[in-house]
Formats: C-alpha cells, sequence, structure tokens
C-alpha cells in the first residue's frame, strides 16, 4: 500500500521548492494547487463556481481568477464555498494519480491548507516547512508583485506555524536552501526511502 507523506507550510515558507527536493531523490509530488488549477478546467466545476459566485467573474466565459481570488481572501465564508466545490474534485484526482504511482512506496501531496481543508487526515507522515514571517512576507512580495498588507491578509487565513507543528511528524526550516535539503535528506532516512542517486 503506497503511503502518503503531507508537505505543508504558510505562504511563502518555501513549500515547493522542498517538494522538488523530495521529487529530485525519487519521490513522487502531487502539487494541490496544480491539482485545483486541473480540476477548474472541468465544465462542472466551472458550473458550480459560476452557480456559487456569479457570471461577473466570467470574461467571455473564461474564469477571472483574479476577480475569483478577491472575493475568496477577503472572506472565510466565501473560501470555505470555493474549498467545498474544488477539494472533493481534486481528492478524486490525487487518489487517480496515486494509482498511477502505485509500485512507490511512498507518494507526496503538497498542500498549503493541507490542515485546514481536513487532508491530513488521509496522510501518514506529515512535514511542516517554516521560515521567519519576514522572509516569507518578502518572498511573497517579490514573486506575486503584490502587497505586504495582501500577504498578511493570505497569512491571516492560514493556520499559524505552531498549530502545524504541533500535528506534524517532521519540521524543515527553510532558511536557507542548503539546511533544508540536508533536512530532506535527513527524513528520507529515517523513512527507509531509497534516494534516486543523480
Amino acid at each position: 500500500m503506497t503511503k502518503v507523506i503531507g508537505l505543508t507550510g504558510g505562504i511563502g515558507s518555501g513549500k515547493t521548492t522542498v517538494a522538488n527536493y523530495f521529487k529530485e531523490l525519487g519521490v513522487p509530488v502531487y502539487i494541490a494547487d496544480d491539482g485545483a488549477k486541473r480540476v477548474m478546467q472541468s465544465k462542472n466545476i466551472l458550473a458550480e463556481v459560476k452557480a456559487a459566485f456569479g457570471g461577473n467573474i466570467f470574461d467571455n466565459d473564461i474564469l477571472n481568477r483574479a476577480k475569483l481570488a478577491q472575493i475568496v481572501f477577503n472572506d472565510k465564508e466565501q473560501l470555505a464555498k470555493l474549498n467545498a466545490i474544488v477539494h472533493p474534485a481534486v481528492k478524486l484526482d490525487f487518489d487517480d494519480w496515486v494509482k498511477e504511482h502505485k509500485n512507490n512506496d511512498y507518494v507526496m501531496y503538497e498542500a498549503a491548507i493541507l490542515f485546514e481543508s481536513g487532508r491530513y487526515k488521509d496522510c501518514d507522515v506529515i512535514i511542516t516547512v517554516t521560515a521567519p514571517e519576514e522572509v516569507r512576507i518578502d518572498r511573497v512580495i517579490k514573486r506575486d508583485q503584490t502587497t505586504r498588507e495582501e500577504v498578511l491578509s493570505r497569512m491571516k487565513m492560514q493556520w499559524n506555524d505552531e498549530k502545524r507543528i504541533s500535528k506534524s511528524n517532521f519540521v524543515i526550516n527553510n532558511n536557507n536552501l542548503k539546511n533544508a535539503k540536508e533536512e530532506v535528506v535527513k527524513i528520507l532516512k529515517i523513512l527507509n526511502i531509497k534516494q534516486k542517486q543523480s
């Protein structure tokens, strides 16, 4: 039976970088955000989104993600409404993906809201990636060309590190890439996962 490693961390913590290290070393990685983007192209899901949030978030029948983000990132209830549509579809997508990797002892599920969505319950091992708040804010401002206020409001929508860490098996401090990489190698050894030789 393939086991699932859940990888999470707050916005700007560098989860994707860490996920890529695991991938390089031979662990198949499913990125929940990419899965969500895929399922959001399905006609059924788009119809549900339109019914829930109205036609004004569509431009010529194409979903305007920026308009949708403005609605959900500033309102917990609206975000919960969107998640209730998207999460079950992502779960099905992930389950299909796991079947494709059934010969692997472990696969990784990377998600920013692993705990908030309840998906952590489907994981055998959980890793939280952390970084100092100022480092995270700086990373997101540069990455998303956004404002400090916008980053802080998105952070408020997520669990804090303390809460995440209390439910995690491992913590990777992603202050710098070398340290993060060493932590990944240590975890692979503890879980007895053979590393792919590069």
